[in-house]
């Protein structure tokens, strides 16, 4: 019984994080118009880790003292999932459109599910493809149809933008690894606290005049970084490394397909975009794809993706 509630803890844990998510991107969005991306990013993750620092504090917990194949391990995930995957969607976002970079984001349930069946040997169900494919097609819809979308042939931003979605969901995959042996609150901790100092001497590397650019921020932009850093990045990690560790990067990378769905919801109220059809006709897609990818249990042992999807039962 009690590992029943605890999935279920999860999961609401999971979508209250992707509402987060949502309105995040509104918040990023307004950020950006003042501040260069990069330092966005930057101050996101240095407050995130702050917070991490603090949360160990208070629960008595300690920073992860890995060693060996371990400690390589957590630096990677940090450097995949923190440092690369801001790197390449900053860079990726100035090049393509947001309807392209909508739509690759999208795909992330997609590659995290096939990255777990080829590193955890789990074959993926019926149930669970199914969910996937109609939780796409929802944001697609969504995408595509929006007043002001326009599609563009593929190009570098496309591909940078796909790397992102790779490069989160392969950290993800190193971050499972090591949720079997250390607390989530630590890893979180390790991995900002990490991929915040890569970010650090990237941008001083990189931005002109950064430390004037921050002390030149009013009081609404900081109170959008606080928001951005402190339930976005902080605690949006923590439920997703918990989500990771119950019940494995698939199933927690399905609920990437409500994020487009919130961020549209919430550029509507905050952002003034016009809602549509389309967007019902989406949210409902997501609504029953979700469901179906949560609640179809990925097959037991291994036998590849094909064999997988050929005897999973739904």
């Amino acid at each position: 019984m009690s590992g029943i509630l605890r999935e279920t803890g999860v999961h609401l844990a999971l979508y209250v994080t992707m509402m987060v998510w949502g309105l995040n991107l509104a918040a990023v969005k307004l950020l950006t118009q003042n501040l260069d991306i990069l330092l966005v990013a930057l101050l996101r993750m240095v407050l995130a880790a702050m917070v991490f620092g603090v949360l160990l504090q208070m629960r008595g917990a300690r920073f992860p003292r890995w060693r060996g194949r371990t400690l390589v391990i957590g630096f990677a995930a940090a450097f995949l999932m923190v440092y690369v995957q801001q790197i390449l969607f900053a860079a990726g976002l100035a090049r393509t459109s947001a309807t392209n970079a909508a739509l690759i984001l999208a795909l992330g349930p997609f590659i995290s599910a096939v990255l777990e069946w080829a590193i955890f040997r789990r074959a993926l169900s019926r149930g669970q493809m199914a969910g996937i494919g109609i939780a796409l097609a929802g944001v697609s819809l969504v995408i595509l149809n929006r007043p002001d979308a326009q599609w563009t042939a593929a190009a570098l931003g496309d591909v940078l933008i796909l790397g992102s979605v790779l490069s989160f969901a392969t950290g993800g995959v190193a971050m499972q690894k090591l949720a079997q042996t250390t607390q989530t609150l630590s890893i979180g901790a390790f991995m900002h606290m990490t991929g915040a100092a890569m970010l650090l001497i990237h941008a001083g590397a990189t931005v002109a005049s950064p430390v004037e650019a921050v002390l030149s921020l009013g009081w609404k932009s900081w109170c959008l970084i606080m928001f951005s850093a402190i339930f976005a990045s902080a605690f949006g990690a923590l439920a997703w490394a918990k989500g990771i560790a119950v019940i494995g990067v698939g199933r927690t990378a399905s609920y990437l397909s409500w994020v487009p769905i919130f961020g549209v919801a919430f550029a509507v109220l905050f952002l003034n975009e016009l809602l549509t059809l389309w967007h019902l006709i989406g949210v409902s897609a997501v609504l029953v794809g979700s469901i179906l990818a949560v609640r179809s249990p990925p097959l037991k042992g291994g036998g590849g993706f094909l064999s997988g999807f050929r005897s999973g039962r739904d």
